[in-house]
């Protein structure tokens, strides 16, 4: 396996570069980066998170999706492969479980995978948006099937476990924290 560590920011953006993310996918985990880190922030002190986990992790969960377009391959299971190749294991742990994540306990310590799986699923394209709007546009874009439609909306319920178990760690109301966001990334675009 050999050792596992975590890249910088700045690896994270020359991996990117290397594999030549798409700038719409780049300005997404940038932002994914923002609504975590602006979480961790205003976690309380009974959850120790390892913020530079969350940074490399944020912007590498989608690292293979501009390959997937072309391939049609899952992209979370071919960023996590292409992480623990790099030696970057906890990041490829969290990649991998950014879409559907798995052993969610609702009543456990929060820990990093669940900011940035609850961050991506609060970022559409570049804006942060509600969860409903998130799920209505992930339906219009991969729901074509039932079974699909289905996934996607038990994937909802977990979102809003996600949201509610965070709510209980923060410091400060999770509407206020993403809106102050929101204003920012207005004033800034």
């Amino acid at each position: 396996m050999g050792k596992d560590r975590i890249p910088s920011e700045e690896e994270c953006y020359g991996i990117m570069q290397r594999h030549e993310m798409l700038p719409n996918i780049l300005e997404h985990s940038k932002q994914v980066l923002k609504v975590s880190i602006a979480l961790y922030d205003n976690i309380n002190t009974t959850a120790r998170l390892n913020r530079e986990l969350i940074v490399a992790a944020a912007l590498l969960h989608d690292i293979t999706k501009t390959q997937s377009i072309q391939t049609k391959e899952p992209h979370d299971k071919t960023g996590a492969a292409l992480m623990r190749k790099l030696g970057f294991h906890r990041v490829a742990d969290i990649v991998e479980q950014h879409v559907i994540l798995k052993n969610f306990d609702p009543d456990g310590m929060l820990d990093e995978r669940e900011i940035v799986y609850y961050a991506d699923k609060r970022v559409m394209h570049t804006s942060i948006v509600s969860v409903e709007k998130r799920i209505d546009d992930i339906i219009n874009r991969y729901g074509n099937t039932d079974e699909r439609i289905r996934l996607i909306l038990e994937n909802k319920e977990r979102i809003l476990q996600m949201e509610r178990k965070i709510k209980r760690f923060l410091k400060r109301d999770i509407d206020e924290i993403l809106d102050e966001l929101k204003s920012e990334h207005l004033r800034f675009s």
